[in-house]
């Protein structure tokens, strides 16, 4: 079901869908934070590939017309001499054929603004066409990312949604009670996921670990590596509780107890 949440949050999902994901998003605020964040990516999309109104199309073909003529002058080069005009002169003619040759200017003044004017139309047209062109180009290549991180996000909220789920709350121990972080233990595979929620960034040459706790010994249960939303650690049979600690990098045998940052008790 790739891409179903980019699909609810744009409103085309099917009605089961919406559906599915309107029940899952109360129960889960992974869901929740899954479905805000893909609004937050598809709007950025938005205002970052969107093409701004700048110009006036009135004035920029007026503008053009004035850059490609220049203003026709017509000179009278000589004077006419007054006479008298001999008999039988065709002076009607000699006018009509003056009107006509003055429309016939018109006509082709007029024929070449109409082409200047389609040509700067054509012209911005086909450069607004390449703009949104490689706007679009840049927009699939966000969405297909996007879509990539959206499709892995709703395969594990598939994951975590499962009936054999126990979900393991691990809020901050005394001085860091804004830390939080959970654990999605299936009690069938044993296949154990973590959300950081709110863990502080590891600082350069450290790295979290999640330790499992049997028996009242800690057992090393993974790395915490490149877990931005959810990652899977290692597979643990049995645990009473989960912690984790700052580590050096690549882990420790044993957890530095002073460098504990959250802790959560299993109820089963």
């Amino acid at each position: 079901m790739s891409g179903t949440i980019e699909s609810y949050v744009m409103g085309v999902a099917d009605q089961q869908e919406t559906a599915e994901l309107e029940k899952l998003r109360l129960q889960y605020p992974e869901i929740q934070a899954a479905i805000e964040s893909c609004e937050r990516a598809l709007e950025a999309n938005a205002r970052q590939n969107a093409i701004p109104i700048t110009f006036d199309l009135k004035k920029n073909l007026l503008a053009s017309l004035q850059n490609e003529f220049k203003p026709l002058v017509f000179q009278q080069t000589k004077e006419q001499k007054v006479g008298i005009t001999p008999v039988g002169t065709p002076v009607k003619k000699l006018s009509a054929y003056r009107v006509m040759a003055a429309a016939a200017v018109a006509l082709l003044v007029i024929s070449i603004a109409t082409n200047v004017l389609l040509y700067v139309q054509y012209k911005k047209v086909n450069d607004s066409y390449t703009v949104l062109l490689n706007g679009q180009h840049l927009l699939m290549a966000d969405n297909k990312a996007h879509q990539q991180q959206v499709q892995n996000m709703y395969q594990h909220i598939r994951t975590i949604s499962d009936p054999g789920m126990l979900k393991v709350m691990m809020p901050g121990i005394a001085g860091r009670e804004n830390d939080l972080a959970t654990i999605y233990w299936n009690t069938q595979t044993k296949e154990v996921y973590l959300f950081a929620n709110s863990l502080p960034k590891a600082p350069e040459g450290k790295q979290y670990q999640l330790w499992a706790l049997v028996d009242g010994k800690p057992v090393d249960a993974g790395m915490l590596d490149n877990c931005e939303d959810i990652c899977q650690l290692k597979t643990t049979e049995k645990a009473q509780a989960f912690a984790i600690t700052l580590e050096n990098a690549g882990g420790s045998p044993t957890p530095t107890m002073d460098q504990m940052y959250v802790m959560g008790k299993v109820n089963s």
